[in-house]
């Protein structure tokens, strides 16, 4: 079961985040230039004047940073969608602590094959781990060679390896959030500070100064702000929820790893 488990794990190697990435940016420079930037938004054909409450053509003015952070956003999406659906399947089809309590159950009444079926009804990331663990115990039942300690240690690193095997496929992407996490934030400090450099450039001419573009400067400035600190905030919500929910399903095959291995020690004396 693990060599297939580990076949699978291989075949998933197509680089399928750069591939998002890469649509998001395209899905989003399409929006901004096709969307955005419509002359429907604007006063004057050349797209300098936004008109009055029309916030699509007040994002347009944020510039060229803002495909870029509306990128990172479609992908934090993409992701956190993603990253749900998987862990929600990793912890199977029913809830996850009545699993865990009916296999201790189980397990001290000395019904494996009962524990064995729960888990292929339960199925799921945490269920495979536990069925490992439930067959090396019923290998070790019938093994004559090893000692008790021996055949403890060798459900344990059972329980290790089916979890090596597992706990991967739940954090992947997760890197992902907490770059972007970190990254937007940059990015939209560097559409703030171009926005306010051409603002004080309007500031700067000589004569009166051109209040269009200062006040097209600033709100360059201010929209990149928003949308960077907006997207790293949903960034860090979302990361932190992924990481809470992977704790708690570690904590769980922790739980019933050390169940079956002191289970089978104790029946074993």
């Amino acid at each position: 079961m693990s060599q297939a488990k580990a076949t699978t794990q291989k075949k998933s190697g197509f680089p399928w985040a750069l591939v998002v990435i890469v649509s998001a940016l395209v899905v989003s420079e399409l929006i901004f230039h096709l969307v955005f930037g419509d002359r429907s938004h604007f006063i004057d054909d050349l797209k300098k004047e936004p008109v009055p409450g029309d916030y699509l053509g007040i994002v347009y003015k944020g510039g060229f940073i803002v495909p870029f952070l509306m990128t990172m956003f479609l992908t934090v999406i993409t992701f956190s969608i993603e990253r749900f659906l998987t862990i929600t399947k990793a912890k199977g089809s029913g809830s996850l602590e009545t699993f865990l309590q009916k296999t201790k159950t189980m397990l001290h009444n000395g019904d494996i094959n009962s524990a064995i079926a729960e888990c292929n009804k339960q199925k799921g990331s945490v269920a495979n781990v536990v069925q490992a663990g439930l067959h090396k115990y019923q290998e070790m039942e019938k093994n004559t060679e090893f000692t008790t300690e021996q055949k403890v240690q060798n459900i344990q690193q059972e329980v290790e390896e089916a979890t090596s095997l597992e706990l991967p496929s739940l954090q992947q992407n997760l890197p992902i959030l907490a770059t972007i996490a970190s990254v937007a934030t940059l990015f939209a400090l560097l559409g703030t500070v171009i926005g306010m450099i051409k603002a004080f450039a309007a500031l700067a001419t000589t004569g009166n100064p051109d209040p269009g573009a200062l006040a097209a400067g600033i709100s360059e400035a201010l929209i990149n702000t928003a949308i960077g600190i907006g997207t790293s905030a949903i960034s860090i919500l979302f990361y932190n929820y992924f990481t809470t929910m992977i704790d708690g399903l570690t904590y769980g095959i922790d739980e019933i790893g050390y169940s079956i291995s002191q289970t089978f020690a104790a029946t074993k004396k």
